[in-house]
């Protein structure tokens, strides 16, 4: 969540950022990206103390503007943020309170004005009366300081409040003739504290997501049930049917088909390629490929342009051929395909001897019968043939069959012994009650 908001950050070109951070702190602190510093708040004794913290980090001169904002709101924009920036500058004043209109003031701390509409004061929502509970106008938390200004006043800051806490709006409260409000949207002062609030986040942060790409040539079914994270890169003409999930540094090539209920992580799709009902993670996906429905591909699998797995396919660390197939219930773990192979239903790839993995390799051309069982390490040559129902232990050679079943026996009669066998004991049963 506190990338957004850095991501909103950046559209200011800040000299520096720096997070606060206090619960779950070395969680935050990991997941920061390179270059942005942290300031760590051990007792959490209100917004005016964390900014006091935060501030002691900052390198700053006396007329630089300061942004404070809240690191749980993933909704703000930079546009806003750069409006708030360019305003204390052009106005000079010591503190811009960014605050917006509210449908449902609820809990926000309200923004007090003189009659001639200049600012006098926030009041939080515990400490306000019944005719300051009645303003729609709300403050968003979010600020744009002149830094000298607020070095200055954030120490002189007290506790004489309902929760006893370093209030950061009573900064503006003490110098209300130099401070100055920007509007905002509303939608984008939204925080979160509960899993409503995220889930609500959650779903207007992806309809923006979707918006774009939509906007940009991609076509979305169902934007309802569709998710794309917004590390995912979607070329134009990209079609995403309905339960489609696309997340981490995934992307699809033009002309390329996802879903329905499709999952695919951290994997490169090619172009004009057929993914449906499956679910694919850190695999590299050629042009023209088919994938689906219902199968699985696991990390480390590569699909050459043309190639195919289908139906209750499932490779792990494998690498399939231009115009290779494995169209139906297989599973192929760290294997090698070359061009043009065929893998017939059933066929396993055993790679793992219960202690170490091993690799089978399969030349051009190859043809594997339906249930076919390749015990690796195993290599089998290109234009050969391996038998239905065959366990294949030894290596293939080129263009040769090679066929491991033990003898058919066939023994007369047998089928109706155990017919009669099985009436008898029916007749039994129903003869002893």
């Amino acid at each position: 969540m506190v990338h957004w908001v850095l991501d909103a950050a950046a559209g200011v070109t800040p000299a520096s950022v720096t997070v606060v951070v206090g619960h779950a702190a070395e969680d935050v602190v990991a997941s920061l990206p390179d270059g942005v510093h942290h300031a760590h708040q051990s007792e959490r004794l209100g917004t005016g103390h964390a900014a006091l913290i935060g501030l002691r980090e900052v390198a700053w001169e006396p007329g630089d503007t300061v942004l404070v904002v809240y690191g749980d709101t993933p909704m703000l924009s930079g546009a806003t943020l750069h409006a708030l920036a360019s305003r204390r500058e052009a106005s000079g004043a010591a503190g811009v309170v960014l605050a917006a209109t509210a449908p449902d003031p609820g809990h926000y701390g309200r923004v007090i004005r003189h009659d001639d509409g200049t600012f006098a004061r926030i009041v939080e929502w515990k400490d306000a009366s019944d005719d300051e509970l009645a303003v729609d106008e709300v403050n968003s938390g979010m600020y744009a300081f002149e830094a000298a200004f607020l070095a200055e006043a954030l120490p002189a800051l007290g506790t004489a409040n309902a929760q006893g806490e370093y209030y950061l709006p009573d900064v503006c409260n003490a110098a209300a003739g130099r401070v100055v409000v920007e509007s905002m949207p509303y939608e984008e002062m939204a925080g979160v504290n509960t899993h409503v609030e995220l889930a609500a986040a959650d779903a207007a942060r992806r309809g923006m997501i979707l918006r774009d790409h939509m906007l940009a040539g991609v076509r979305v079914d169902d934007p309802a049930t569709t998710y794309v994270d917004a590390t995912v890169h979607l070329a134009p003409g990209v079609h995403l049917r309905p339960g489609t999930h696309l997340r981490g540094a995934t992307s699809v090539g033009a002309g390329s088909e996802v879903g329905p209920d499709t999952t695919i992580v951290d994997s490169t799709v090619g172009e004009r390629c057929h993914v449906w009902y499956a679910v694919v993670r850190g695999a590299d996906i050629g042009a023209g490929v088919e994938v689906g429905p219902y199968a699985s591909l696991r990390p480390g699998t590569v699909m050459g342009e043309g190639s195919k797995a289908g139906t209750f396919v499932e490779t792990k660390n494998s690498v399939l051929g231009v115009g290779s197939k494995v169209p139906h219930l297989s599973y192929l773990g760290d294997a090698t395909l070359g061009e043009r192979v065929n893998i017939g239903a059933g066929t396993i790839t055993c790679n793992y001897d219960g202690v170490d993995k091993h690799r089978t390799e399969i030349g051009d051309d190859v043809f594997i019968g339906s249930d076919t069982m390749l015990i690796a390490p195993v290599s089998i040559g290109s234009r050969a043939v391996t038998g239905a129902g065959s366990a294949i232990a030894k290596d293939v050679g080129e263009g040769a069959l090679a066929v491991e079943r033990s003898d058919q026996r066939e023994i007369p009669g047998y089928g109706d012994r155990l017919a009669k066998k099985k009436a008898a004991k029916r007749k039994a049963k129903e003869e002893a009650g």
